[in-house]
């Protein structure tokens, strides 16, 4: 692949790697320094840089490549090819750089928080936030072979076999929080009482949710959720007229959810190992983060 042809077009660098060309030079030099720290840790022979150079020389095509496996998820088969490599050398890089893309994502302060204890450590964290849109979000994956796996997977909403994640984002459309990914039976209202959200969101913040989560309650505060019609309790027009209200303010969940879901990763069936693919949200989640902070 000619990378360098990438960096010319704009639209082309978003195409493959989710990010502009501006935003890929800013994470770059946080990128080499990363790659320069992991390889020091490393017992050598001979000093870095020295010795054969591979098919990606420099510490901007590694990126470019991390980046682009992200956004366009192509098998190990095809990118090996893309690349003119062996499939296994994709496999590899791919075990190699991501650790590194997310030790800079890390320092950069964008990617979203796993875990909050308390209502004052939400309000050190993010002091600027007052309302908070949570919405559940599910990636398809290849079926699993035991029929108890199945089940577990197995979400009634998508009529396939899924994994889910909470995702907590503010006004902004920047995401500040993502549940761990779950199987997708489990219900967006359970998994929110899992994850324990419930004890760390301040009275003083408004929880925009949708009806998937009703029945949910938090220490004080506003919790705006549209009202579901019944068979015998049909919707007036003044709760319609709300539920539009409300729709139109939490549409930015779905925004922030649209952010992740521009990278391939987390949008189509995913195949990996195990457990991959909650790194796959937390990377695209921080990666969506890096975009807004240059708009």
């Amino acid at each position: 692949m000619n990378i360098s042809a990438a960096f010319k077009n704009n639209r082309v660098m978003k195409s493959l790697t989710g990010l502009t060309i501006s935003e890929f030079e800013n994470l770059s030099p946080l990128f080499d320094q990363s790659l320069r720290k992991s390889l020091l840790n490393k017992p050598r022979l001979r000093k870095i840089g020295g010795g054969r150079h591979g098919v990606l020389p420099k510490s901007s095509d590694k990126l470019f490549y991390i980046l682009f496996y992200l956004k366009v998820y192509p098998t190990y088969d095809l990118a090996g090819f893309v690349f003119n490599v062996d499939r296994s050398r994709p496999c590899n890089w791919v075990a190699q750089f991501i650790p590194i893309l997310e030790d800079i994502l890390q320092r950069k302060c964008v990617l979203p928080k796993r875990k909050i204890k308390t209502a004052e450590e939400f309000f050190e964290l993010f002091p600027d936030v007052r309302d908070l849109f949570v919405d559940g979000t599910e990636h398809k994956v290849q079926r699993p072979r035991s029929d108890k796996n199945q089940k577990r997977r197995y979400s009634g909403k998508k009529k396939t076999h899924t994994r889910k994640n909470l995702v907590a984002s503010d006004e902004n459309k920047r995401i500040i929080a993502i549940s761990p990914t779950k199987n997708g039976k489990i219900h967006d209202k359970k998994l929110f009482d899992k994850a324990g959200w419930r004890s760390w969101i301040p009275p003083d913040v408004s929880l925009w949710v949708d009806t998937g989560f009703i029945g949910i309650t938090k220490n004080g505060g506003d919790i705006f959720m549209p009202k579901k019609k019944s068979k015998n309790h049909p919707l007036t027009k003044k709760e319609k007229q709300e539920n539009r209200a409300i729709a139109s303010i939490r549409v930015v969940s779905e925004h922030a959810i649209g952010g992740l879901k521009r990278f391939n990763s987390v949008a189509e069936t995913y195949r990996n190992r195990k457990g991959q693919d909650d790194k796959f949200i937390i990377l695209a989640a921080g990666l969506w983060n890096t975009h807004l902070q240059e708009i």
